[in-house]
């Protein structure tokens, strides 16, 4: 059991939406909450220990995880045991081959997004050479991740604590274009069984113009953003995930 959880503000003690659920459960629950700041994290001016619950954004939790000493884990948004789930072509690349296939070959339309954990832009679909003048500067070494362009029509998050799914959350496209859950069940059992997956974590299923149900992306539970799901589950999720982390420590 946690003794005291650290939850990150703005500096003016506004939460964001994931973190407002995090207090409202963590009060509930009788755990102390300290607030904070990324320039904490940054000056390493959090007391924190194996005891201490940590919550905040991708920056936020890097560093805390280094203050510890927990090895921060790899980006695994396509797990290479689901590609039978993601019924299109995806493979990693370079902004810089993605841009010179454009300017030599052409290519077909292509969804392009960071393959870091920290995201520096937002994934966009690549039809010419001149899409990518939107990306300034950004280093043209950056890995990718790239896919074949897909219709999704609707697209849902779903929660996953210990092997149990504890939320769907619908966030884009037709609410009524459902998940085929028996293709979301034998993914989440695909997952567990290759050894990749997290103790808690969110992943991303949508519906395709084909009807079929399809992985968007794997997301770990340590910094997971959240839809609809409810302040308890999502609470679990995150507590569940840190839990895990922590372990690793001597």
């Amino acid at each position: 059991m946690f003794n005291i959880a650290f939850l990150q503000h703005n500096g003016q003690h506004r939460l964001r939406d994931e973190e407002q659920r995090l207090h409202d459960d963590l009060t509930r629950r009788g755990i102390p909450i300290e607030f904070y700041t990324l320039k904490r994290i940054q000056r390493r001016d959090l007391p924190l220990t194996r005891n201490s619950f940590i919550a905040g954004d991708m920056d936020a939790m890097h560093g805390a995880m280094k203050q510890l000493g927990i090895e921060i884990p790899l980006a695994n948004d396509y797990p290479k045991c689901l590609q039978p789930f993601m019924h299109r072509k995806v493979w990693k690349s370079t902004l810089g081959a993605i841009e010179q296939m454009a300017w030599d070959t052409g290519l077909p339309p292509v969804f392009v997004k960071p393959a870091a954990r920290r995201k520096n832009f937002t994934g966009f679909v690549v039809s010419s050479a001149s899409d990518l003048y939107r990306l300034g500067s950004t280093s043209r070494r950056q890995p990718v991740w790239c896919s074949e362009v897909v219709n999704w029509v609707s697209e849902f998050r779903v929660y996953v604590v210990r092997d149990r799914i504890v939320s769907i959350d619908h966030y884009d496209g037709a609410p009524q274009r459902t998940l085929d859950l028996d293709v979301v069940a034998a993914a989440l059992a695909t997952f567990r069984a290759s050894g990749e997956a997290p103790s808690a974590y969110g992943i991303d299923f949508g519906v395709l113009e084909s009807g079929q149900t399809a992985l968007v992306e794997a997301n770990d539970g340590y910094a997971l953003g959240a839809y609809a799901i409810a302040a308890e589950p999502y609470t679990d999720l995150v507590l569940q995930r840190w839990s895990e982390l922590v372990s690793s420590l001597p």
